[in-house]
């Protein structure tokens, strides 16, 4: 099973979940924006995939400027906290498998939690080709 936190209105999302379901794949889709997120919930996917709260955290296209969490000296437990009142802060998508958590940005990371690339060729949304026709990521 794999899941996805998903935002649908990022290209890197809608990339990384194109390149799941290509895969022959149907992943979990989970909405974070309208889900929100739970305490235990980040702690658990930042621990799994080796990143801290400021590593996850969205900064571009988020209010993280105007909330002051790119300031010097801002806590984890600051930006954990304002993550889980503002969802768009926590930097997408992030995916989980049976190989395990990633925040894949750059969208082709996720390969490497699947169990077979997608046949090819394989573009992202922008044309950018990512697999080619013989199945290889150039």
């Amino acid at each position: 099973m794999i899941v996805i936190h998903h935002n649908p209105d990022c290209g890197t999302s809608r990339n990384v979940l194109a390149f799941i379901r290509a895969a022959g794949v149907e992943p979990v889709v989970i909405d974070y924006l309208f889900e929100g997120w739970t305490r235990p919930q980040l702690l658990a996917l930042f621990a799994a995939a080796d990143l801290t709260p400021r590593e996850a955290l969205r900064e571009t296209r988020s209010p993280a400027q105007e909330l002051g969490l790119l300031a010097d000296g801002i806590s984890d437990e600051t930006i954990l906290n304002a993550m889980l009142e503002h969802p768009i802060l926590v930097n997408r998508p992030i995916v989980c498998s049976p190989k395990g958590v990633r925040l894949c940005r750059p969208s082709e990371t996720v390969f490497d939690l699947l169990d077979h690339l997608p046949p090819g060729p394989l573009h992202k949304e922008d044309g950018q080709m990512v697999i080619d026709k013989t199945g290889a990521r150039p």
